[in-house]
């Protein structure tokens, strides 16, 4: 069997104080190259030392709005990937209620829109 590598870049390109001003990221399987980013959020698990490695960015003009919108969606994503993940429902249906109360408080639209 051959096996295929695949490869995800992320460029920062960061201010004299290290505050991230450009993100880029490329994903050839995907088809994206050099594409420009405002926020990026990544998680490793390590499983030597049993815990989540974080890397959080965004750039200086990442808006509050699209924050927070940004942050609703990775809630959404991530409770259906702990759904497909575990296949655990009643957590899951849990999960989404929280997705569903962060977005009333946030005044934004299940879709990641704000309500206008």
């Amino acid at each position: 069997m051959i096996k295929k590598e695949s490869e995800i870049k992320i460029k920062v390109e960061t201010d004299d104080n290290r505050i991230p001003e450009k993100l880029t990221w490329s994903a050839e399987d995907g088809g994206v190259n050099n594409q420009e980013a405002k926020a990026a959020f990544l998680s490793i698990w390590d499983h030597k030392a049993q815990e989540t490695l974080r890397i959080d960015l965004w750039t200086k003009e990442m808006p509050v709005d699209e924050m927070k919108k940004f942050f609703h969606q990775i809630l959404v994503g991530m409770s259906d990937t702990f759904h497909r993940a575990t296949d655990d429902e009643k957590m899951t249906a849990t999960m989404r209620d929280f997705c569903d109360y962060f977005a009333e408080k946030l005044d934004i639209k299940a879709d990641g829109k704000s309500k206008e």
